[in-house]
C-alpha cells in the first residue's frame, strides 16, 4: 500500500498483527480461560448490540492494514459461535495488504464451517486440545467433552485444505503434563505443528500459581528425550513460538514460553475485544474505546490517528516485569480477548 506507515510503539515494535474477537461466548468452559464456576448459567454475556458488526470489523481491519497490519486471527471465545462467520471472513479477504487471515478454534464446529471458510479466504486453522485422554480432556475443558469431536474438526479442517495447521496444548502441571509425549507422538510426522504453551496468568479468575507451569525447557527436554530435537530459527519476526526440529525429518514442534522465557521484546500483537476495544497487551487490565468514535461516524484518518496515537504510547511488557508488583493487577479475561 503505497501510503501504509509502519507504526511503531515506544519500543521499536511495529503493529504487525490483529487478534479479532467476534464473541465472548464459548460452548466449553476450560479451567484456565472460562472456569465454570465463574462462567455459570447466569453469567452475563454481552448483548448483541454491544458487538462490533462485521462491517464495522472489517473498517477497523483497513485501518490497521493501512498502519502495518500483515495478519489478522479470529478468535474469541469460541468464534465459531458467532453466526455467519465465513462472511466475515470474505469481507477480511478483499482488505488491501492482509497477507494472512488464521482462526483459533476448539474445533467441535469445524465439521460444519471448515469447508465454507476455506471457501470464503480463511488461510489456516489453529485447533485447541489439552490432552487424547478422554477424562483429562473432558475435565480440563469442564463440560466433560471428548476428544473425538475434536478430532473430528481436525480431520475436516485438513480436508479442506485449512493448513499449515495447528494444535495449542496448554500445559499445566497435575493437569495434563502426563501428557506431553503421547501428544508428540500423536502428531508426528503428520505434518500438523503441536504447540506446547505455558500455563498463563491471563486474567483474573483461572487461579493461576507459578507451582502450575511446566517451564518450556522441561517440555522441550522430554520430549528430545525420546525423539532427538534440534533448534529452527523463527518464521518470522516476532513469532512467539520457539521452534523444534525432529532430527529425523518428522515435522516439529513449538513452545510459547511466555512464563519463563518472554518475548515481549519482539511482541507485533494488537488485541480488538468483541466490543471494540483495542488491547496492546495480552495482559492488559482495560483497553482503547474504538466502537464509539466508529459509530459516532469517525473517518478512517480519524480512526488510524487514533490508533496510531495508542500504538506509539505502548511500552507494554508485563512478561517481562512478572513479579510481586505485578501480582493482583487487574487484567481482561482470555476469554474476553481472544488469547
Amino acid at each position: 500500500m503505497a501510503d501504509e506507515a509502519h507504526v511503531k510503539d515506544t519500543l521499536g515494535r511495529h503493529l504487525r498483527d490483529l487478534r479479532i474477537s467476534v464473541t465472548d461466548r464459548c460452548n466449553l468452559r476450560c479451567g484456565y480461560c472460562m472456569p465454570a464456576d465463574v462462567f455459570g448459567p447466569d453469567h452475563a454475556f454481552l448483548p448483541r448490540k454491544e458487538i462490533l458488526d462485521y462491517e464495522e470489523i472489517a473498517r477497523l481491519a483497513r485501518v490497521f492494514a493501512a498502519l502495518g497490519t500483515r495478519k489478522l486471527r479470529i478468535t474469541g471465545g469460541e468464534p465459531l459461535l458467532r453466526r455467519d462467520l465465513p462472511e466475515l471472513i470474505g469481507l477480511l479477504r478483499a482488505v488491501p495488504g492482509i497477507d494472512d487471515i488464521a482462526l483459533t478454534t476448539n474445533g467441535l464446529l469445524l465439521p460444519t464451517f471448515a469447508r465454507a471458510l476455506k471457501q470464503a479466504g480463511l488461510s489456516r486453522v489453529t485447533v485447541s486440545l489439552d490432552s487424547l485422554d478422554d477424562k483429562v480432556f473432558g475435565r480440563m475443558n469442564g463440560k466433560g467433552v471428548g476428544t473425538a469431536p475434536v478430532l473430528k474438526g481436525i480431520d475436516a479442517a485438513l480436508e479442506a485444505g485449512l493448513t499449515p495447521l495447528k494444535i495449542n496444548m496448554v500445559v499445566k502441571r497435575g493437569e495434563n503434563d502426563t501428557e506431553i509425549e503421547a501428544m508428540a507422538q500423536r502428531w508426528r510426522g503428520t505434518g500438523i505443528v503441536l504447540r506446547y504453551i505455558e500455563y498463563m496468568d491471563v486474567g483474573t479468575t483461572n487461579g493461576w500459581r507459578l507451582d502450575d507451569v511446566v517451564p518450556a525447557r522441561e517440555i522441550v527436554a522430554r520430549v528430545h528425550a525420546r525423539w532427538p530435537l534440534e533448534s529452527a530459527d523463527p518464521n518470522y519476526p516476532g513469532e512467539v513460538a520457539g521452534r523444534w526440529r525432529y532430527a529425523d525429518g518428522q515435522g516439529e514442534i513449538g513452545v510459547i514460553s511466555s512464563v519463563t522465557n518472554t518475548f515481549c521484546g519482539d511482541c507485533t500483537r494488537a488485541r480488538l475485544s468483541a466490543r471494540g476495544e483495542l488491547f496492546t497487551c495480552l495482559f492488559a487490565g482495560a483497553g482503547h474505546d474504538l466502537k464509539s468514535p466508529l459509530r459516532a461516524g469517525a473517518s478512517e484518518a480519524e480512526l488510524r490517528a487514533l490508533i496510531e496515537g495508542v500504538w506509539q504510547r505502548r511500552a507494554d511488557r508485563y512478561s517481562e516485569l512478572r513479579n510481586a508488583n505485578t501480582a493482583g493487577l487487574p487484567k481482561a479475561e482470555m476469554s474476553y480477548l481472544g488469547g
